[in-house]
Order: structure tokens, then C-alpha cells, then sequence
């Protein structure tokens, strides 16, 4: 009978281990996504800036970004407004593409 409840308690460790891991990644992956958008907010207003400086709009995005964004990222204008969407590192590219975060800046020169 002994074993019996050995068994049980080695399954249970087992499953708790693995829930643990997966709030683990999902914790991870909301955090990511959440600096994702952060930064893609602060590229789209740096592209504005040059927009409106003007000075080409994607180098400036890409300067904004960090190394591992600039591969992610597609920038667009419409206008005096520019869009920045970022996809957000994943473990898995379907889910980031998913996830991808877009930020939007624009004005006029005052």
C-alpha cells in the first residue's frame, strides 16, 4: 500500500512541476509582449520626430529599436503619421506573430 501512495505522490510533483513551468512561460511571454509594445511606442515616435525633421522615417525606427527588434518590425506611413508593428519574442514564431504590438506617432511641424 505503501507504494501505492509513493506512485501518487511522484505523479502529483510531476504535474505540479509541469503547471509551474507553464505559468512560468506565460508569465514570460506577457512580459515580453508588454516591453514589446513599449518599445515599438518609442520607435513609432522616433520615426515621427524624423517625419517631421525630414529625414528618412525606417532608419530612424530601426535606430530606436534594440538589436533583437529590428528583424521583427515593419514600418509604414500614412501621411504625417507612422506605424511600427513588432512582433514580441516567443518561443514559438506562430504565437509571436500572434502577439505583434503595433504604436502609431505622428503630427505636423508646429
Amino acid at each position: 500500500m505503501n507504494s501505492g501512495r509513493s506512485g501518487q505522490a511522484t505523479v502529483e510533483a510531476v504535474c505540479g512541476i509541469a503547471a509551474l513551468m507553464l505559468a512560468g512561460l506565460l508569465c514570460f511571454q506577457l512580459l515580453a509582449t508588454g516591453y514589446t509594445a513599449t518599445i515599438a511606442d518609442g520607435a513609432a515616435e522616433a520615426g515621427a520626430v524624423a517625419l517631421i525633421r525630414g529625414e528618412p522615417v525606417e532608419p530612424a525606427v530601426l535606430e530606436a529599436l534594440p538589436g533583437w527588434a529590428r528583424d521583427r518590425v515593419s514600418v509604414s506611413r500614412v501621411g504625417s503619421r507612422v506605424k511600427v508593428r513588432l512582433r514580441p519574442p516567443s518561443l514559438f514564431s506562430s504565437m509571436s506573430e500572434k502577439l505583434a504590438v503595433s504604436a502609431e506617432a505622428g503630427g505636423r511641424p508646429g
